[in-house]
């Protein structure tokens, strides 16, 4: 798992920089006392297997030497984050065993997307835990924090935030892949095309939200090469001529590539709208896919 601490490097010199914006460097000074984090599969730390099942190897065995509830066999960027911070790993909210949410809590849940999809999680992996439920979950959190805090015994306050902590976490935004996902699966290129910039503003009101709620710093992530995983190249023909130079689907990535150019643009607008907002885009798909062109000098598999 070298090459996801090589990425997320390559993240923070991907990121936006501008007014308003941070790099991994600035996350550390701001002391922030705990992370929130809304996603998919790319950032979910064990709500999908709290949900729908218990994950088992070869998860986790490089790093946890356990099943963890990633979809991955050791970190993933959320994790490293929360190391650079010097918080523990975030508990996912859906797991309520020897859990504590201290110092946060993670509502992504993998198969997760921004838009609600009416579809299921047997027939294609589309969990029913979309964004707007992740934002419906944070603020029943937040209310039931404040009233187990001041009710609540000393063991409830030692394993929730502190109230006043809300404002001063911070706010990680994952979510948009299985999105792009579902339009490809689809195939209806004026639909998808056209309800991108719907999916880009729903991602947005999620943000203002959050920010109505007290939230002030936001760590936003775009989506990755889509078609350069495994599951876009595995599971069908595919003609050379629909590769590029190193063999991932031309057509999808452009899909990946105009979400992620309307998400910028929406970013930029959301800093001149929330004017005690902190937020920074941060490049995921030119850190991911610089790993995937120099893969062969990333070091040992």
């Amino acid at each position: 798992m070298e090459n996801v601490k090589v990425l997320i490097i390559v993240v923070v010199a991907f990121s936006v920089s501008s007014v308003g914006s941070l790099g991994l460097e600035d996350l550390k000074t701001c002391d922030f006392r705990a992370v929130y984090n809304f996603g998919d599969s790319n950032s979910d730390t064990g709500g999908g297997s709290a949900a729908f099942w218990i994950a088992g190897l070869p998860p986790g065995e490089t790093f946890f030497g356990r099943p963890v509830g990633r979809a991955s066999d050791g970190r993933l960027v959320i994790d490293f984050i929360a190391e650079h911070l010097g918080l523990p790993y975030l508990s996912p909210y859906l797991d309520s065993i020897g859990t504590s949410f201290r110092h946060g809590a993670n509502f992504a849940i993998g198969g997760s997307t921004i838009r609600p999809q009416n579809e299921s999680m047997t027939l294609n992996g589309v969990s029913p835990f979309s964004l707007d439920v992740q934002i419906v979950q944070f603020g029943n959190f937040k209310v039931r924090t404040r009233y187990f805090y001041d009710q609540g015994n000393a063991g409830h306050r030692r394993n929730l935030p502190r109230p006043r902590d809300f404002s001063k976490a911070l706010y990680v935004f994952d979510i948009g892949q299985n999105d792009i996902a579902a339009g490809l699966r689809k195939k209806n290129d004026t639909d998808f095309h056209a309800s991108v910039p719907d999916i880009v503003d729903q991602l947005a009101r999620a943000i203002q939200n959050v920010y109505e709620h007290g939230s002030r710093t936001f760590w936003i992530h775009n989506t990755g090469p889509i078609g350069c995983l495994p599951v876009s190249l595995h599971y069908r023909d595919i003609r050379r001529e629909e590769l590029d130079d190193h063999g991932c689907l031309r057509a999808q990535n452009a899909y990946s590539m105009e979400f992620n150019r309307l998400l910028k643009d929406r970013v930029l607008k959301l800093r001149t709208e929330l004017k005690h907002a902190a937020l920074t885009y941060v490049d995921i798909y030119a850190a991911k896919y610089e790993l995937i062109a120099n893969a062969n000098n990333q070091g040992k598999s």
